[in-house]
């Protein structure tokens, strides 16, 4: 071999191992930025897009990696489990949250998800805590691995969804405050309001939105496009926003998103995020549901507008985070919680079956029933929801067993108008049967009651102790799960996927442990 030859295979051999060391190398994304929006849908989202610019959904679409039949494995389905589930990575059976609300066995009354006495707010009167969760969250697993010096934050109009999509060990979860409408946090994360949140307030003050801004139309087609069944074109709207729920109204209108895009971004570029070889987590809460959480017949223009405004709150969140850090080293991931608000129908003016469920009295026909059998005494505790609580101190004490009575109280509601299904805790403890595996995974024994009932559709629930009223429907809301981003190749999927299996490919992504009850797999 001459020294030419020499000279081409040693060329040759460094090139290969450059290559080689390239794609060993190739460094995980520096932020990740899950976004969860609340209400999202797959039809409204794509019934508006002549609407949309090129940069916001069209941009996710048609360059991301997009799932477009995605669900949840667990029924029923809030904003609290909803987005526990995509920060824990599993159900409410291993997280334990169940929902917004729960009944308390020891007080019988109701606990809200993120409340905690142990806590205090800073710039607001409510604190709260992620206590509650019993498991890990991405963001918990992403501070142990890089022991506390990744950063974690999480941006939200709610303060559920803050708390609990930040998780148990991140730096900080702000949100915005009901009464003053300044972005407020809790002492959990910190002894003091930070000083970036601080700084925004007075730069962004929300008073300042909604004593001077009128919300309407953003631009002159929102309104006339029509896809709602509709006899004539609805007036354009315009809404105030004044007195004691101004800033609750503001929170479920289409102007809430920019202030949510520009919090997050202040808080990127006050912390540092992303700018070492160390990935920090941005969790983002956008809002897609109805103005004032109103049947969507009532708000069809503002709904509307709502998803033109946040295509373009989409678009520059995108835009400005790949500009300061570089589209490769940004990793998004949207999805959304998989609810939407319903709508106010009266079916029986149209014959359509249906009727009105009465857990109270339905409670109160059990208990009456067990004490014909095993005579005269409290069996019934309380009823939450379409659950019921049985005293098990009485069943003790008429040596009842708790099967016993499940069984007899199923047997006895199965015969009752309204009652679709009946599920018992123990039930739903020992089987795993795929008819109902949707039940058991909304199920905790621990938060939940002794009898779950399942309403028919069409069917309203009513307690009349509360006046708390619910219309039942199993209708299926259609949304996406969308990675754009960080070299990921555009591909659209059609296969039907789990929320739960967002924690699992971050963490894949960006080589941690998945959250410590995730068993899902991956989803590339």
């Amino acid at each position: 071999m001459n020294r030419r030859q020499r000279t081409l295979t040693l060329i040759a051999t460094l090139v290969s191992m450059l290559n080689i060391e390239a794609q060993v190398m190739q460094q995980a994304p520096r932020l990740v930025v899950n976004i969860t929006i609340d209400q999202l849908r797959t039809d409204y989202m794509e019934a508006f897009s002549p609407l949309y610019t090129l940069d916001g959904f069209k941009k996710l679409v048609d360059k991301g990696l997009v799932f477009t039949n995605a669900s949840y494995p667990f029924s029923p389905i809030d904003c609290a489990s909803a987005i526990a589930s995509v920060a824990t990575g599993t159900t409410p059976y291993y997280n334990s949250m169940v929902g917004n609300q729960w009944l308390d066995r020891e007080t019988l009354r109701p606990v809200y998800c993120i409340d905690d006495k142990k806590t205090l707010g800073l710039l607001t009167a409510e604190g709260g805590s992620p206590r509650n969760v019993s498991t890990s969250t991405i963001g918990d697993e992403l501070k142990a691995t890089t022991k506390g010096k990744a950063k974690v934050f999480s941006i939200a109009p709610f303060r559920n969804a803050a708390i609990l999509s930040a998780g148990h060990a991140a730096d900080g979860a702000v949100w915005i405050d009901d009464k003053s409408g300044e972005w407020c946090s809790t002492d959990y994360y910190g002894s003091e309001i930070a000083a970036w949140v601080k700084s925004y307030n007075a730069i962004n003050p929300t008073s300042r939105i909604t004593s001077s801004r009128t919300w309407e139309p953003e631009n002159q087609y929102v309104g006339k496009f029509n896809y709602f069944l509709r006899e004539a074109a609805p007036k354009p709207f315009k809404h105030k926003f004044s007195g004691e729920r101004q800033y609750i109204e503001y929170k479920t209108s289409g102007l809430v998103n920019e202030n949510v895009t520009k919090a997050a971004l202040h808080c990127v570029s006050s912390n540092n995020m992303g700018v070492d070889g160390i990935t920090d987590l941005l969790n983002i809460t956008y809002y897609a549901g109805t103005f004032d959480h109103k049947a969507g017949s009532e708000n069809q223009i503002e709904l509307q507008d709502t998803y033109v405004r946040l295509d373009r709150q989409l678009a520059s969140l995108i835009a400005s985070l790949q500009l300061r850090l570089g589209a490769k080293n940004v990793l998004f991931v949207v999805t959304s919680t998989g609810y939407a608000d319903e709508e106010e129908v009266d079916y029986g003016k149209y014959r359509i079956p249906s009727g009105t469920f009465y857990i109270n009295r339905t409670a109160s026909l059990l208990n009456m029933y067990f004490g014909a059998l095993w005579g005269q005494g409290k069996y019934v505790e309380s009823c939450f929801g379409s659950q019921i609580y049985l005293n098990h101190k009485q069943l003790e004490n008429k040596r009842v067993s708790l099967t016993d009575a499940c069984q007899r109280a199923q047997e006895f509601l199965t015969m009752v108008s309204g009652v679709r299904n009946v599920y018992t805790s123990l039930q739903l403890l020992s089987n795993s049967n795929p008819d109902f595996i949707k039940v058991r995974n909304g199920f905790c024994p621990e938060r939940c009651g002794d009898i779950l009932i399942e309403v028919s559709p069409g069917w309203r629930l009513y307690n009349e102790d509360n006046q708390q009223s619910e219309l039942s429907r199993a209708s299926y809301i259609p949304f996406p799960i969308i990675f754009f981003g960080a070299n990921i190749k555009a591909e659209r999927i059609t296969s039907p996927v789990t929320v739960d299996r967002i924690a699992p490919t971050v963490a894949k992504s960006i080589r941690i442990r998945a959250p410590n009850a995730c068993s899902a797999e991956p989803l590339f």
